[in-house]
């Protein structure tokens, strides 16, 4: 077996490789790159599964970040329970071959309850009074320790939120290169989410692009040459390529203003009621889910989306297998956005009737995947004095909301989602090893495949 390094380097296109990134451009050129063909919803989760396993989303069953759980009327995202993948995983088929085989699955989703033999992801640890504190989950759990030690907490304020920086990369990057040495798995996963960031804050085309692209670049650069230091081989990859975007599409106002969205007043403000909607749609970046409750209403929710600004198009029943997603747990409606459009979660008609949760960083309350998490209210004159006061409070015991996350969806600049016709702005992959790439794209079924075949041999 050849111990084997998977970067998974989120965000990364053949055309932003270039002047601001000169050791990734280096390792495709010595190695091999092609264009990687998506399957499915081009999101984290999704891509990721398919990764792991080589099925699409039709067959492992993970349709999104998240959806409507059916039987709890629930809608939730960022899951961890691995039991969530259908299918074989690659440390599974990889220990049929070889008992000896071993994994380190270092921050790649559906990390817990897992097979694999080494796990990071994180995980905060939430108390009673409201504060959220840094911190990780680990397989064994001594791993957390130990990387606490050596490299402090797990950067949870620097992984997401207004805060997202290159420290959670190089941190992840440096618990890569602690678990190579300690305990030398045969295969090892690493997620390295920095470009993600600015891509979404930003978008693709904008030249304050390049600082980024030169932090992930010596991040990616020192975990090649960790490689080469030790005879690993590298398999370098993205899960997508972001479009600019320029227009948010409140698809969840429509429905209610179509009348088959419901909310319920709590406290002032409008709560979702999942319960009592009769159509609610589950906004993922480019695509949104659409659960419509009752058969005969499917095609007047169609026609409601079919007609919204920034829809491209809504695919029902076996039409939503053009995206593999054909599977009970997606939406009886699959919304696609136009180029330059992605979905909101938003159900509000009024800012001032927003959930609290609205306006913080909370990725496990909100029905839908919120990329303005990433931004600071600019109506908040001094940023760090205002977060600095409320942790003042949090720390004397005093109940207060960290919200500081704005309501203006026009902010987010990037998006992903949605096919990419054009290869050179969509995902890549490249290897130390190009002749086990062969010619042209690689498809994402293919890519448990190659892994395996960099760790046992064509």
């Amino acid at each position: 077996m050849h111990a084997t390094l998977v970067l998974n380097v989120v965000g990364l296109t053949p055309a932003l490789v270039g002047a601001a990134t000169p050791r990734i451009a280096a390792f495709l050129a010595s190695g091999g790159a092609r264009p990687l063909a998506t399957v499915g919803p081009a999101v984290t989760c999704s891509m990721q599964a398919t990764f792991m396993t080589g099925l699409a989303p039709r067959d492992h069953g993970i349709v999104g970040n998240g959806w409507l759980f059916r039987d709890l009327m629930e809608v939730w995202f960022w899951r961890q329970s691995n039991h969530l993948v259908a299918g074989e995983k690659i440390w599974e088929t990889a220990k049929r071959r070889d008992p000896s085989f071993t994994c380190a699955n270092l921050c790649w989703w559906y990390n817990m309850a897992s097979a694999h033999d080494i796990g990071l992801t994180p995980r905060p640890i939430y108390k009673a009074d409201g504060r959220k504190l840094p911190d990780c989950y680990t397989k064994p759990d001594g791993l957390r320790g130990e990387l606490t030690a050596a490299l402090g907490p797990f950067p949870l304020f620097q992984y997401w939120g207004p805060g997202a920086s290159i420290a959670s990369s190089r941190w992840i990057a440096e618990a890569a290169r602690h678990v190579v040495a300690s305990r030398r798995p045969t295969l090892t996963l690493v997620y390295l989410p920095h470009l993600d960031y600015d891509l979404q804050r930003l978008g693709p085309d904008d030249p304050r692009i390049a600082k980024a692209l030169g932090e992930i670049d010596a991040v990616v650069g020192d975990l090649v040459d960790l490689a080469a230091e030790r005879g690993l081989r590298v398999l370098l990859l993205s899960e997508y390529g972001m479009s600019a975007v320029r227009r948010p599409v409140h698809v969840n106002r429509a429905l209610r203003e179509a009348g088959f969205l419901a909310v319920r007043e709590e406290d002032g403000l409008d709560m979702l009621d999942v319960h009592a909607s009769r159509a609610l749609a589950v906004a993922d970046h480019q695509l949104a889910h659409v659960y419509v409750a009752e058969p005969g209403l499917v095609a007047e929710v169609a026609r409601v989306l079919a007609a919204l600004p920034g829809v491209e198009a809504v695919l029902e029943g076996p039409a939503r297998d053009a995206l593999s997603l054909d599977h009970p747990r997606s939406g009886e409606l699959v919304v696609v956005a136009q180029p330059d459009a992605w979905f909101t979660y938003y159900h509000w008609l009024d800012d001032a009737r927003a959930p609290d949760f609205a306006r913080l960083v909370e990725i496990h309350r909100k029905p839908g995947y919120d990329p303005v998490e990433l931004f600071l209210d600019p109506a908040i004159r001094v940023p760090k004095a205002a977060i600095g006061w409320r942790l003042l409070k949090r720390k004397l015991g005093l109940r207060t909301l960290m919200d500081v996350i704005p309501l203006d969806a026009t902010l987010v600049r990037g998006s992903h989602g949605r096919p990419i016709a054009d290869p050179a702005h969509g995902p890549l992959i490249a290897s130390s090893e190009p002749s086990l790439l062969g010619e042209g794209p690689v498809s994402a079924l293919a890519v448990r495949d190659l892994a395996l075949a960099h760790v046992f041999g064509a």
